[in-house]
């Protein structure tokens, strides 16, 4: 989907300018398209908080895609890291602008426009998540767990930073929580996708545990399941739990209308694990996934466990 609107095509309709409530609507399609847990859990947050919420997402997508796109690009020596490194430059000027009381009529930044009247973002944020969508342009693997950490608090984790402004907290220990579901999602992201990383020759496992279990790069290229794989991916699901049970400390921190819709997210998201360990470990040859109808099966669980023993 391309989201620039400087084309040809926008001239014709230059005299026909969207409104806010088109800005909103597209960032919500960005959602619903691209991200379906997500769009799920948005759905039981009040209708105020959901169109700031699309509105993070749809920039979060935008400049993920932007990148995706280009690193293809760059393979294939279309583009240079440079070229798609002014792209992001351009979408940091656009936030800064927007920041500054300024935005031209990108329905993305229009819809960020209205959200800062209501809502204190802290610019650093997001501008910390185009820092982190950087770093796939020039991949390094990743040498210890302290440097993927960095990585997911950049693409992840400042997400619920963001979020937690718009679904209010009583406590601001609540956004360490938010930070530790940021990085459970991020980690949960890539034991789902080990395989198609190997596909695109990238690593995101921390090389420091691939030794630690006597696995060495080569086999994971090879996509080589053995016993020390599977002790490795235990490991991994371990820590990502880890994260996953910390982050539920916080969630009684939001303020209640808010409760439901980040709880549900959180327990569908982590059951991908679940659905990996049911998958004998295999993120080769099966891709773990949650289908709509057991999504929508943990709402009761979920309701009780959020508004009820709590």
């Amino acid at each position: 989907m391309n989201h620039n609107d400087n084309g040809s095509s926008a001239k014709p309709q230059a005299e026909k300018l969207i409104t806010l409530e088109d800005a909103y609507t597209y960032c919500r399609q960005i959602s619903k398209d691209h991200a379906k847990t997500f769009y799920l859990a948005s759905m039981f947050l009040p209708k105020k908080q959901q169109k700031p919420i699309f509105a993070i997402y749809a920039l979060l997508r935008t400049v993920d895609d932007i990148v995706d796109m280009a690193e293809v690009k760059l393979t294939n020596g279309l583009i240079t890291g440079e070229e798609i490194q002014r792209m992001l430059e351009g979408w940091k000027s656009k936030l800064q602008s927007c920041y500054s009381g300024k935005f031209d009529h990108d329905p993305i930044m229009m819809a960020w426009h209205d959200t800062l009247k209501s809502y204190a973002i802290p610019i650093e944020l997001p501008l910390d998540l185009m820092d982190g969508v950087a770093m796939d342009i020039d991949f390094k693997p990743f040498e210890t767990f302290d440097e993927l950490y960095v990585y997911c608090y950049k693409v992840a984790a400042v997400v619920g930073l963001m979020t937690s402004e718009i679904f209010g907290y009583s406590d601001r220990q609540a956004l360490e929580h938010a930070i530790d579901l940021g990085i459970a999602m991020q980690l949960t992201n890539i034991l789902r996708d080990v395989g198609e990383d190997v596909d695109r020759g990238r690593i995101y496992l921390p090389l420091e545990d691939l030794r630690r279990f006597n696995y060495s790069s080569e086999e994971l290229m090879q996509k080589r399941m053995n016993d020390n794989f599977l002790n490795l991916m235990k490991f991994q699901i371990e820590r990502a739990r880890g994260y996953y049970r910390s982050s539920e400390k916080g969630i009684p921190m939001l303020e209640k209308r808010s409760r439901f819709g980040v709880a549900i997210s959180s327990i569908n998201y982590g059951n991908i694990l679940t659905a990996i360990e049911k998958n004998q470990y295999d993120v080769f040859s099966k891709r773990a996934y949650r289908s709509f109808f057991q999504k929508i099966s943990t709402i009761p669980y979920v309701w009780y466990k959020t508004y009820v023993s709590c």
